[in-house]
């Protein structure tokens, strides 16, 4: 695990070797679901590599996107979840082929109290969500759709580097929790103006940038 003692090199050297140890390294390939909602989770991931969405569903099956998961990153409602007990209120799935290391859940009050760089890190992830959280809110209670879905598109390429969509406007539309008929016609607006490209399930919005 070369890329963990690289990336986590801020982490005490006891903890990665406790991390290593303990940890479990895994791969999953994209729209593999790590977390669903409504489980206890007894492991959580630590990302190595690739990106990871996290979602909420209605009852009508439609998807809110809370945040994206990359490398050097941990799941702040995972968390939250394994340290009260309860199961989770996400679901997160691989949007791309992404390595993992699941870490066991009954460790993780014990690190928070011996490992100083730890709790920094969990702390900071959760500044860094509520963050993101406040900025979801903002974005529901004061964007029309069409600004919402261009800020999709530019908060997907500044939070996990990519400038395409892979999926059908239906995945989008959940996404967004709308209609695939509206997404649909925004993207052909968007489309005509030159501001993406369009393709069979597949998205370039480098145009937007």
């Amino acid at each position: 695990m070369n890329n963990f003692n690289i990336q986590y090199q801020f982490l005490e050297k006891e903890l990665q070797e406790e991390i290593l140890n303990v940890g479990i390294q895994k791969t999953f390939q994209p729209n593999e679901v790590l977390i669903r909602e409504g489980q206890f989770i007894t492991s959580f991931p630590l990302v190595l590599k690739g990106l990871i969405r996290i979602t909420r569903n209605n009852d009508d099956g439609n998807e809110l996107l809370l945040y994206y998961l990359k490398d050097n990153e941990v799941c702040a409602m995972s968390l939250t979840c394994c340290m009260a007990n309860s199961t989770s209120n996400v679901q997160a799935i691989t949007e791309e082929e992404t390595e993992v290391i699941m870490l066991p859940v009954s460790l993780l009050d014990s690190w928070m109290c011996k490992y100083p760089s730890w709790k920094q890190f969990v702390m900071q992830t959760f500044q860094n969500r509520f963050r993101t959280m406040i900025d979801t809110v903002d974005t529901l209670a004061f964007l029309k759709l069409d600004e919402r879905l261009v800020k999709f598109f530019v908060d997907r390429k500044e939070k996990s580097g990519l400038k395409t969509f892979n999926g059908t406007h239906q995945d989008l539309a959940l996404q967004l929790n709308t209609s695939r008929e509206v997404i649909s016609r925004l993207l052909k607006k968007l489309e005509k103006g030159g501001k993406i490209q369009l393709s069979r399930n597949f998205i370039d919005f480098s145009g937007l940038l």
